[in-house]
């Protein structure tokens, strides 16, 4: 016991240092979302605002259109979301059931396609974009993401599609059912704990993606909510710091709100797809 405990104490502070890493930042915005101008132009800023006020709210309202923006985000978000798991859930069933080089090529691409970095792949996209007529669209946007959410979703979905028996599938074509029948009377619904998690992935993903929205959408009434967030910010490179620290609180609480309700499905999908692959 006595060569564990500073073993345990060490892991114990090193799991709080992390936690206050991580919620340092949220912790800040919020601080600053409810500061009014004269506490923000402090040189010594305090952790709580001394008169805290609704004003930047107000303003970032005024300013922005937050609402449209949010929506923006919200159909791309959903839709690339609902597509990823479509897609990737009868690839990943395909994938983890036959042992083929056509599932090690889909495992390859998977790893290399995680590599590219975004600034490779804007142009090619754009011009196929612009080939197919959708530049400035919600729905070229969402092409793209469904795009850069399929590599993971299908690798995640593939470890969890393998950790269920195959006697259940044997049983099933006993009683006559065929392949599609299987996957979705049979596969699907013990793959709910992934599927939850994969779509979150996705969702998350592009509701906080910027790069890709800030190049293909150029009418201001399609734009997303993380380009939006930019317009805060002057041509000098000055931000108006109250409203938008308020409009960033705004469009970080959806995840959160999302990944607190449902954080146990997520973890237990994401960590079984994770070991069984």
């Amino acid at each position: 016991m006595r060569t564990g405990t500073p073993a345990r104490v060490g892991q114990y502070t090193a799991l709080l240092a992390y936690l206050v890493f991580l919620a340092f930042p949220l912790l800040w915005l919020l601080s600053t979302a409810f500061k009014p101008p004269r506490e923000l132009a402090a040189p010594h800023p305090d952790w709580i605002p001394q008169d805290p006020t609704l004003d930047n709210f107000r303003r970032a309202f005024d300013e922005q259109p937050l609402p449209q923006a949010a929506f923006n985000s919200l159909l791309a978000a959903l839709a690339a979301a609902v597509l990823a798991v479509l897609i990737a859930t009868p690839a990943a069933y395909a994938v983890a059931r036959r042992r083929t080089r056509l599932g090690r090529a889909v495992t390859g691409w998977v790893v290399v396609s995680q590599a590219f970095p975004f600034v490779l792949l804007i142009i090619p996209l754009f011009l196929v974009l612009k080939h197919l007529r959708m530049i400035d669209s919600i729905g070229g946007l969402v092409l793209v993401y469904v795009v850069w959410a399929l590599p993971f979703a299908l690798w995640m979905l593939a470890g969890y599609v393998r950790a269920v028996p195959r006697e259940l599938e044997e049983a099933a074509a006993v009683d006559g059912a065929g392949r599609v029948r299987t996957l979705v009377s049979v596969i699907a619904p013990l793959l709910a704990p992934g599927i939850v998690a994969t779509g979150l992935f996705a969702f998350i993903t592009a509701w906080n993606e910027f790069f890709f929205a800030l190049v293909l959408l150029k009418s201001p009434e399609k734009q997303t909510l993380p380009v939006v967030l930019t317009h805060f910010i002057g041509a000098e490179g000055v931000a108006d710091l109250g409203p938008l620290a308020a409009a960033a609180l705004l469009a970080t609480l959806p995840s959160l709100v999302v990944f607190a309700l449902i954080q146990r499905r997520i973890t237990g999908g994401m960590l079984t797809g994770a070991v069984k692959s």
